[in-house]
């Protein structure tokens, strides 16, 4: 059996189906979805990427994960825009949706009854540990959602929140690894109540 062909054929029949992949940041979400994608494209499909407008901390006009790697993409600013670009094409990626409207949901429903394949990837919850964005409502819709992980940088475990280390309460607050940190659940406790005690507001 020809595994490589396996592998092209298995990209080819994956069509009218929306993907979700979630986690907190430096999990690699971002990195997931451009190996699918790449794979994508390998596999002669018309793809299309999107990201918010609003996102320029590596480039404006591509998708760029913490480890560097990159694709062409094109900003939008309303998902609804999405959905003017997206005539035949086969495979449709959307990067950082927890920062797009909550129209996100129905463009994503519409693109895959249209026999598209739909890839979004975004942060499930903002730096307090709520749901961000539509993202719980792509989960809830989605045939098939993938959670990534980081690692706490306290403990090693698994990561379940990316913690704000500056005292800004903005919901959106773009930033790296100077502005968050991944921690897992129990670590974050731990801060939350040291920073009470501190009589601090970060979170």
């Amino acid at each position: 059996m020809n595994l490589f062909s396996e592998d092209i054929k298995e990209e080819t029949c994956r069509r009218g189906r929306v993907e979700v992949i979630c986690g907190s940041m430096f999990s690699g979400k971002t990195e997931e979805l451009i190996r699918r994608l790449k794979r994508a494209k390998f596999a002669r499909q018309h793809v299309e990427i999107f990201k918010p407008s609003i996102d320029t901390r590596y480039s404006e006009e591509e998708v760029v994960s913490h480890d560097n790697n990159a694709i062409h993409s094109t900003p939008v600013d309303a998902s609804g825009s999405i959905l003017l670009f997206t005539s035949e094409i086969d495979v449709v990626g959307i990067d950082e949706a927890q920062f797009f409207d909550e129209g996100l949901v129905d463009v994503c429903n519409e693109l895959a009854n249209r026999g598209v394949r739909v890839i979004v990837a975004g942060l499930d919850m903002d730096y307090k540990g709520m749901p961000f964005g539509p993202m719980p409502a792509l989960c809830a819709i989605a045939d098939e959602v993938t959670k990534v992980h980081a690692i706490c940088v306290r403990c090693g475990n698994l990561a379940y929140v990316s913690h704000r280390t500056v005292n800004n309460d903005k919901r959106v607050l773009l930033g790296e690894k100077e502005e968050y940190e991944p921690l897992c659940r129990c670590c974050y406790q731990k801060v939350l109540k040291e920073q009470l005690r501190a009589g601090k507001n970060i979170r």
